[in-house]
C-alpha cells in the first residue's frame, strides 16, 4: 500500500473532553484512547454506521488531576479484552480492564507527576518528573496484583534521593541499584530488543540494557520532551529546542527535522517512512526523509501525535478536541465538516493574528474612517476582513488616504515596527500597572510629543488623580530611552509643584526597573495557625474525659485530678500571650500531652492536638517540645496515628501543627528530613471535603516551598511544586487553598531552582486558569506567574 504523503485531510473529531487532550494511545483491537486534563479517560471505538467516524465508547474515571500518558496492554487470559495504563498529575499509575472499564490496580510509589509508561513483557515501568525518576512493577496474573520489584535509591531516612538512582528488588531482596538522570524524565520507551530509552529535562536521551546505560545521546539543546521508534532506523526524539532528530542507537544523528516555530511535545513513524510531531506552535507536521511534506494546522496546541496501523494520524489538541487525519479518500470527513473545521481554524487564526503589535480583533472597523484625524500625516490601522490595512489623515482633502495592507513579520509581529493602540501608530505603548486590583493601562507616547503633555491628557482620560504626575513623566522618559535628563528647578508644575524635565542631561532620579514587580510572590515568611479557643478545647477534653471515666473498660485511660489541673494551667499558660517571653512549660506538661495523644482513642484526640499547636508557637513550649521529640518522635508517631485512621477533626489540627512548627527553626531540619512521609501521609487532604483540611494542607506546601527554597534543596523544591501543582489543578477546591498554592508555585519559580520543570509541564495554562478566576487575589497570583514566565 502507497500512501500520498501530501494529502492528509481530516477524517472525525473526537469530542466530549472539558479540557486538553494530553495523550494518545492506539490500541491493537482498532480503538484510540485518549487522555486529558479533565481527569478523564475516554475510549473510541469505530462507529459502526459510518466507518470513517469514531464514537466515545468508555469514559474511565479514577484519576483525581489531570491525565497524561497511556500505555496498550495486549489482551490476556487476566484482560481478554486487553487493559490500559495511565499515568497522571496526582503521581498515580492506574490500570484498567477494558472489558469493564473498571480501574482494576492502583500504583503508588512516585511523589509528582507521571510524565511516562510502558509495558515491557509483564512488567510496567513509568517515569515521573520527580527525582525519583522511574518505578518498575511486576504484573502477577494469578494473584490479581502488581507487586513492586524495583524501588527507588533511598538514602537518609529512607527516602531522600541523592542521585536519582533506581533500585531492583525481588521479593524483599534488593539486588541492584543504578543512577539515571540528572534531571526529571519525560519520556519513556520499549526498543523492540527489550532496552529501554528515557528522555529528560537534562537534554540527553539515555539508552539502558537492564541497569546499565549503555550510550548517552546528546545534541539536543533544551528538554527532550517525546521519544518514538523508526522502524529499522532508530530512535525519534522532539525537543523544547524546536527540532525532531533521528538516531542511530549507536548514538549516531541521521536527521535534523527543522521547521517547527515553537516546542516540540511529541513524535511517532510509521512503518512506512513517515514521521508525524506535535508542537506548541499548533501544528502537527508531516516528514518523510528528513524534509516536511505537510503541516496541519489546529486552534491550539498540539501536546500528542500518533499513527494508526493504515497510516492516519490522531492528534491531542489544547482545545479539547482529538482529531484523525486522512490520507484516504475515502475516508476524508464530509464537506459539511470540513467547512466547519476550516471556519473554526479561520476564526483561531484571526483571533491571534497580529497587526502593528495588536491583535487583528481589537482593530477598529472601517467605522473609524468616520472620525476626522487630529493632524495631517495622522496615520490609523483598521480592520479590512482578514487584513489590517493603514491609512494616513489628509488635512488639505479632509480624508483619509489608504497606504496599504499591514504585513507582520514572522517572529515577533511587529512589521510596522511601532505599536498601534485604537488603531493609532505611536512609538510606544506602555503598560501601565497603577496596582490596587486596577486592570493595566495603555499609555502610548511619540518621542516628539511632550512628556508632561501626554501625561496630563493620559491622566485625565484614566480619570487618574494628577499627583501621578511626576511619577507618570519620569516613567515616559526613563522607559523610551530619554535617560539623560534632570529636572529643571527653574520650572514648577502647576499640578505638584514639580521640577520640569531637560533633555540631554544626566539624571538625577533612579532608573525605572525593567524587571517586572509581583503582587503575591515570592513568600517571605511562615503561615501559621495562632488562633485558639481554650475554653472550648477545654470544654471537649472534660466531655470525652467524662465518657471514658464512665466507660469500664477505659477508666483507666481518664485524666486524674492533678492531671486535668495540669492541662488547665498548660490551657492558661498559652491564653496569656503577652507573658511568652518569660513563662515556661514543664517536661512534665509536654509529658502529659504525649501520654494522651498515645493512650485516648484516636476519635478524642483533637482537641489534645489543639493544645499541642499552641504549645509548638510557644517560645519555652517549642523547646520543650524539641528536646522530648529528639528522644521519642511524637510528630511522626501523632502523624502515623491520625491518617492510619483519617478523621477530619484529627488531619485538620494534625496539619496545623506540623504547620505550626515551621515558626521555630529548631525543626526545618526535622521538616526537611521528614519531608517524603509527611506529604505521603496528608496527600489526599488536598481534595477533602472539608474545606479547612484544605486550606490547611495548601499551607503546609507553601511553608514548604519557603523553606526549601531557603536552604536551597533542589530535590525538595520539585517534590513541593508537584503537590502545588496537583492544588492548583484542581476545579471545586477552595479559594484560599487555591491561592496559597498559587503562591508557592510563584516563589518557587521566582527564587528556587525549578522554573524549568514548571515549565516543562504546562505552569503557563496553570496561571491563565488562574488570572480567569473571579476571585481577586487568585486572579493577581495567576498574573504574577504569567510574568515570571514571560520575563524569563
Amino acid at each position: 500500500m502507497d500512501i500520498d504523503f501530501s494529502e492528509y485531510r481530516l477524517r472525525c473529531q473526537l469530542r466530549g473532553h472539558e479540557d486538553d487532550v494530553r495523550g494518545i494511545c492506539v490500541c491493537d483491537n482498532g480503538g484510540i484512547a485518549t487522555s486529558s486534563r479533565d481527569r478523564t479517560i475516554r475510549l473510541w471505538s469505530l462507529d459502526q454506521t459510518n466507518n470513517s467516524s469514531h464514537t466515545s465508547s468508555k469514559i474511565l474515571l479514577g484519576h483525581t488531576s489531570f491525565v497524561g500518558p497511556l500505555a496498550w496492554v495486549p489482551p490476556n487470559e487476566q484482560f481478554p479484552e486487553g487493559a490500559l495504563i495511565s499515568g497522571g498529575m496526582d503521581t498515580l499509575v492506574l490500570v484498567w480492564d477494558l472489558a469493564t472499564g473498571e480501574k482494576v490496580q492502583t500504583l503508588k510509589g512516585h511523589k509528582m507527576q507521571v510524565t511516562g509508561v510502558t509495558l515491557d513483557g509483564s512488567d510496567i515501568i513509568s517515569a515521573s518528573v520527580d527525582w525519583l525518576v522511574i518505578c518498575f512493577w511486576n504484573f502477577c496474573y494469578i494473584a490479581n496484583e502488581f507487586l513492586p520489584i524495583v524501588v527507588l535509591d533511598v538514602g537518609f531516612h529512607s527516602f531522600l534521593l541523592h542521585e536519582s538512582t533506581l533500585r531492583r528488588w525481588k521479593g524483599e531482596h534488593q539486588v541492584e541499584v543504578w543512577e539515571a538522570h540528572k534531571a526529571p524524565i519525560q519520556s519513556i520507551r520499549t526498543l523492540p530488543s527489550g532496552e529501554l530509552i528515557t528522555g529528560s529535562s537534562d537534554t540527553t536521551i539515555k539508552l539502558w540494557k537492564g541497569s546499565k546505560c549503555t550510550h548517552t545521546f546528546s545534541g539536543h539543546s533544551d528538554t527532550v520532551r517525546g521519544l518514538a521508534i523508526m522502524p529499522d532506523l532508530g530512535i525519534l526524539s522532539a525537543s523544547h529546542d524546536g527540532t525532531i532528530r533521528l538516531w542511530a542507537v549507536t548514538g549516531e544523528v541521521l536527521l535534523e527535522m527543522v521547521g517547527h516555530t515553537a516546542i516540540v511535545y511529541a513524535v511517532d513513524a510509521h512503518k512506512y517512512g513517515l514521521v508525524v510531531s506535535g508542537s506548541e506552535d499548533g501544528s502537527a507536521k508531516i516528514w518523510k526523509d528528513g524534509v516536511c511534506v505537510q503541516s496541519i494546522e489546529h486552534p491550539g496546541c498540539v501536546w500528542d501525535v500518533k499513527f494508526l496501523e493504515n497510516g492516519d494520524i490522531v492528534t491531542a489538541c489544547s482545545d479539547g478536541v482529538a482529531r484523525v487525519w486522512t490520507a484516504h479518500k475515502n475516508l476524508i470527513a464530509e464537506t459539511q465538516e470540513l467547512e466547519g473545521y476550516a471556519s473554526l481554524l479561520s476564526h483561531y487564526k484571526g483571533s491571534r493574528k497580529r497587526v502593528g503589535g495588536l491583535k487583528l480583533e481589537e482593530l477598529p472597523g472601517l467605522e473609524a474612517l468616520q472620525v476626522p484625524g487630529a493632524k495631517d500625516g495622522q496615520t490609523i490601522v483598521v480592520r479590512e476582513g482578514d487584513n489590517g490595512v493603514a491609512y494616513a489623515w489628509n488635512m488639505q482633502n479632509q480624508t483619509w488616504d489608504k497606504i496599504g495592507e499591514v504585513i507582520d513579520g514572522p517572529d515577533d509581529g511587529n512589521g510596522m515596527k511601532r505599536p498601534v493602540l485604537d488603531g493609532v501608530q505611536y512609538d510606544y505603548v506602555f503598560d501601565v500597572d497603577i496596582g490596587d486590583g486596577e486592570p493595566i493601562r495603555k499609555l502610548p507616547y511619540n518621542r516628539s510629543d511632550n512628556a508632561y503633555d501626554t501625561a496630563d491628557k493620559w491622566l485625565l482620560k484614566e480619570n487618574l488623580p494628577l499627583s501621578y504626575r511626576q511619577q507618570v513623566v519620569e516613567f515616559i522618559l526613563q522607559n523610551s530611552g530619554q535617560k539623560d535628563f534632570i529636572l529643571d528647578s527653574s520650572f514648577r508644575d502647576p499640578y505638584t509643584g514639580s521640577s520640569a524635565y531637560v533633555p540631554g542631561q544626566p539624571s538625577r532620579s533612579g532608573a525605572v526597573s525593567t524587571k517586572p514587580t509581583f503582587k503575591h510572590i515570592p513568600k517571605k515568611g511562615m503561615v501559621v495557625f495562632d488562633a485558639a479557643q481554650f475554653d472550648g478545647i477545654l470544654k471537649k477534653i472534660s466531655e470525652f474525659n467524662n465518657a471514658l471515666g464512665s466507660d469500664p473498660d477505659q477508666q483507666g485511660l481518664s485524666l486524674s485530678e492533678s492531671e486535668t489541673s495540669r492541662l488547665s494551667g498548660i490551657a492558661k499558660t498559652l491564653k496569656d500571650t503577652s507573658h511568652y517571653h518569660i513563662s515556661k512549660f514543664s517536661n512534665d506538661d509536654i509529658s502529659l500531652l504525649s501520654k494522651l495523644l498515645k493512650s485516648w482513642p484516636v476519635s478524642m484526640m483533637f482537641p489534645v492536638i489543639d493544645i499541642l499547636r499552641m504549645v509548638i508557637l510557644h517560645p519555652d513550649g517549642s523547646s520543650v517540645l524539641k528536646r522530648v521529640s529528639d528522644e521519642n518522635d511524637i510528630f511522626m508517631d501523632l502523624i502515623k496515628k491520625v491518617t492510619n485512621n483519617p478523621l477530619p477533626p484529627n488531619l485538620l489540627t494534625s496539619i496545623r501543627a506540623v504547620v505550626n512548627l515551621f515558626k521555630n527553626s529548631t525543626f526545618h531540619l526535622w521538616l526537611q528530613n521528614h519531608r517524603v512521609e509527611i506529604f505521603d501521609a496528608f496527600a489526599s487532604c488536598y481534595s477533602s471535603p472539608n474545606k479547612n483540611v484544605q486550606i490547611s494542607y495548601s499551607t503546609l506546601v507553601l511553608n514548604y516551598a519557603v523553606l526549601l527554597i531557603e536552604k536551597k534543596d533542589e530535590e525538595g523544591q520539585s517534590h513541593v511544586l508537584s503537590a502545588a501543582l496537583e492544588i492548583a489543578e484542581g476545579e471545586t477546591l477552595e479559594v484560599d487553598a487555591k491561592y496559597r498554592a498559587l503562591v508557592a508555585i510563584g516563589s518557587l519559580m521566582v527564587e528556587g531552582a525549578v522554573k524549568k520543570i514548571a515549565m516543562d509541564f504546562d505552569v503557563e495554562s496553570v496561571a491563565t486558569s488562574a488570572k480567569a478566576s473571579k476571585d481577586l487575589k487568585v486572579a493577581q497570583v495567576g498574573a504574577d506567574i504569567e510574568a515570571v514566565i514571560k520575563h524569563g
